[in-house]
């Protein structure tokens, strides 16, 4: 399919990666694997072959630097710093030893040593189960591939040497080869491989190229110079499109350029229903550099702040100083709007103080992460309470623990909270006495005793994503359940109210940070529900904004309470997205539509 003298139109549905519509000739780019030679050297041998190792190590440094530069340069700092762990890799002792002792145990030639040792850690990284995590073997191979081309004096072909623009198609994308994406030479990305959060559809994002990631094996059936479009918005990638769909995804593309119009016109105003309720709309952010997106998009705070980059960041995790720095820099530039920081969101599958590469659980999303990790590395956990608390001088500051499962966690947290204070106290450093605390319901016994947490915290904040996910048995990145993930099962929406119920009963506000939030057909049952906080990406904060000012409150808890008597997921689905049709759907289509 997709080859020459044969022009039926094929469909294929992937991630919807970045969003955007591109249309033209597909490049299909194969990254051929390398012959490594294997052999074994006399004992003379040995140090030069080490000598060898080295000076591909700092030729390999170079060229990662002078990406970076460039990077840094058309993007950002912070698209640039994808390749400090690069870096890392090439600076990582533990590696570097373990090949240098192979070659002197086995007398094998240094190319052999090194790709031995290195798959060793791809495969660990690669086991984890964490989706974040295992995106992160993508960091070795692609440093590995590019040490073994300098030892081997190879170079590969890639997207850098496209003279035309072409819509790029691989089974995966290194993060080295993403750095050379050009609009202008690059109109869109389609991958067998990756995810939201590999860095290829990061970099796409970043450039507003579309992309769909996650196609498996497209392909085998996409040659070069076919002709192909790219929905980045719904994950679609259609080969030999007809002039139907040509036609319609030109309308499409216009319509939806449209909507993003009608959706920033409103963004900056405040988030009030008909019936004159305000609403609360956050973001989720992960740094710094996000607080522009924020102000542009209108929200009025941050009710997720992911602390788990600064983490990953070096071989060491940060101190308390270079916490205190990137949290109170957060705080200051967003006062007085509140900043929710997470406490870290590891488990010891991701520690790099422990043996990372080698730590396997049979299921890490149930294993020794979150509040766990955090309970148990105590002086971990001290420093970064440390932190958040020094930070809180500077703003508005809530602190909210992930993964709370019973009581005694949240109890044990609380108790490690005071122990920080009592430091800072000692030392005389100031913080603010009566800093909010939150916990994440998003496992179901925190849900199921959400009564008794409520005695012990200021808020809520319900994680949809892994509360759908374990209470429906449903791994979420799984493909071939995928569809049995449905935030309109019944036994969803009965948990949301209750959760919600418990925290009205102790007069305690409560949020929904996972991506049910941000879309706009289940933002308005949220509300109904008696959710009194949404926190979503940046990008989504103007349309949920949209529909908050054109619906009333009372007709949100009607149509809540017609949901919780419903039996059937798809009846349900059928009543939110009938309630979002009525109140902007039908609107918004005959505003965003080209005659």
């Amino acid at each position: 399919m997709g080859s020459e003298g044969n022009s039926d139109e094929m469909i294929f549905k992937g991630i919807a990666a970045s969003p955007g519509v591109a249309h033209g000739p597909a490049f299909v780019l194969f990254q051929k694997e390398l012959e490594i030679p294997s052999f074994q050297l006399g004992a003379e041998a040995i140090s030069e072959e080490i000598a060898r190792f080295e000076r591909a190590l700092l030729q390999t440094r170079q060229e990662i630097s002078g990406i970076r530069e460039a990077i840094a340069e058309k993007l950002s700092e912070e698209e640039a710093q994808i390749f400090d762990a690069h870096q890392l890799v090439l600076e990582d002792k533990a590696l570097i030893d373990e090949v240098i002792h192979e070659v002197e145990e086995t007398s094998f030639n240094i190319e052999h040593c090194f790709h031995e040792i290195s798959n060793r850690y791809i495969d660990a990284f690669a086991n984890i189960g964490d989706p974040y995590i295992k995106e992160r073997a993508t960091d070795i191979r692609d440093v590995s591939r590019r040490v073994l081309q300098n030892l081997l004096g190879q170079s590969d072909y890639n997207v850098g040497h496209l003279t035309e623009e072409k819509i790029i198609v691989t089974e995966d994308l290194s993060p080295s080869s993403a750095a050379l994406l050009e609009p202008g030479k690059v109109m869109g990305l389609v991958m067998d491989a990756g995810s939201r959060t590999s860095h290829a559809v990061i970099m796409a994002r970043s450039i507003e190229i579309p992309a769909v990631a996650g196609l498996h094996n497209i392909t085998q059936y996409i040659h070069s110079d076919d002709d192909i479009l790219v929905d980045g918005h719904d994950g679609i990638v259609i080969i030999n499109p007809s002039e139907q769909s040509l036609f319609r995804y030109g309308r499409i593309q216009i319509n939806r350029r449209n909507l993003q119009e009608i959706f920033r016109s409103e963004a900056g105003l405040p988030a009030d229903t008909v019936d004159g309720e305000h609403l609360i709309l956050m973001s989720n952010i992960e740094g710094f550099e996000e607080i522009g997106n924020l102000q542009r998009c209108g929200c009025e705070g941050v009710g997720l702040y992911r602390t788990e980059g600064l983490f990953m960041k070096g071989p060491a995790f940060p101190d308390e100083e270079e916490q205190f720095t990137a949290y109170s820099r957060i705080v200051s530039g967003l006062a007085p709007n509140p900043v929710t920081i997470r406490t870290l969101d590891l488990g010891g599958d991701k520690n790099p103080h422990s043996s990372l590469y080698n730590v396997r659980e049979e299921n890490p999303f149930m294993g020794f992460r979150a509040i766990r990790f955090s309970l148990e590395n105590t002086e971990v956990f001290l420093t970064q309470l440390r932190a958040i608390l020094r930070a809180s001088c500077h703003g508005n500051v809530r602190i909210m623990y992930p993964m709370i499962s019973g009581l005694g966690e949240l109890v044990e947290a609380n108790g490690l909270l005071e122990q920080a204070k009592r430091d800072l106290q000692e030392r005389g450093q100031e913080f603010d006495e009566n800093i909010a605390i939150g916990s994440m319901i998003e496992v179901p016994s925190a849900a199921t005793i959400a009564d008794l947490l409520t005695q012990h915290c200021d808020f809520f904040s319900i994680g949809t994503n892994d509360l759908i996910q374990y209470l429906l048995a449903v791994d979420r990145v799984n493909d071939r359940i995928a569809h049995l993930y449905e935030p309109s099962h019944p036994a969803v929406v009965r948990v949301l109210k209750h959760i919600v119920s418990c925290a009205r009963k102790a007069n305690i506000p409560v949020s929904v940070c996972g991506e049910m939030a941000g879309d706009p057909v289940y933002a308005a049952l949220l509300f109904g529900l008696g959710v009194d906080e949404l926190s979503m990406i940046p990008s989504d904060v103007p349309e949920v904004k949209y529909l908050v000012r054109k619906m009333r409150m009372a007709d949100t808890r009607k149509m809540a309470e017609n949901i919780l008597r419903q039996h059937d997921p798809d009846a349900i689905f059928d009543l939110v997205n009938q309630y979002y049709e009525e109140t902007v759907g039908k609107q918004l289509r005959s505003g965003a539509e080209v005659d």
